[in-house]
């Protein structure tokens, strides 16, 4: 998986080779236990944006008109579940015509998934609410990000909910790194 990584706020250093590592993990892990679902995972590409508790305010109430802050936003660039695993770009279990993912790649070497906006300034505070280290909770909502990306919606319903966090858990810790 091909990351493009920005850190747009200043107060909070991290390492931009554990960002890519914690997505690429999580992509090779969901490609090679679901591959008819994700085999193609790691040919796609995310970005991220790394900010502050306003900046991240600003995006919340612009693209989900709440006035608050939030952890962390994702914007992907097709909508609905997708398989990326068969060759073939699908929704809803029905091949889209004119949109095979195989004649995409041999366009571009990466398909795009979106963009992925993390708040550290939240992140710091809610690892030390939960008591994790911060980078275990930047890990955690990499993966809660990425798989928005995939289509999941935990406010959708209890069963998709239930379906996100059962591929959260299975991907947290996947990259073995080891927070502060």
């Amino acid at each position: 998986m091909e990351t493009a990584i920005r850190n747009s706020q200043r107060r909070i250093r991290i390492s931009r080779r554990r960002i890519e590592n914690i997505l690429k993990q999580a992509a090779w892990r969901l490609s090679h236990n679901y591959p008819r679902r994700f085999g193609m995972l790691e040919r796609c590409e995310v970005s991220v944006l790394l900010i502050n508790d306003r900046a991240m305010r600003e995006l919340n109430l612009q693209y989900r008109g709440k006035d608050k802050t939030t952890d962390v936003l994702s914007f992907p660039m097709i909508s609905g579940k997708w398989e990326l695993g068969t060759g073939k770009l699908r929704k809803n279990k029905k091949r889209l015509e004119g949109f095979p993912t195989s004649h995409f790649l041999l366009l571009t070497s990466h398909l795009p998934l979106g963009d992925i906006v993390i708040n550290l300034h939240k992140a710091e505070k809610q690892a030390k609410k939960y008591g994790v280290t911060f980078h275990r909770e930047v890990e955690r909502l990499l993966i809660h990000g990425l798989l928005h990306l995939l289509g999941y919606d935990h406010e959708k319903s209890k069963y998709e909910a239930r379906k996100m966090r059962r591929l959260e858990e299975e991907l947290i810790g996947v990259s073995e790194f080891k927070g502060k």
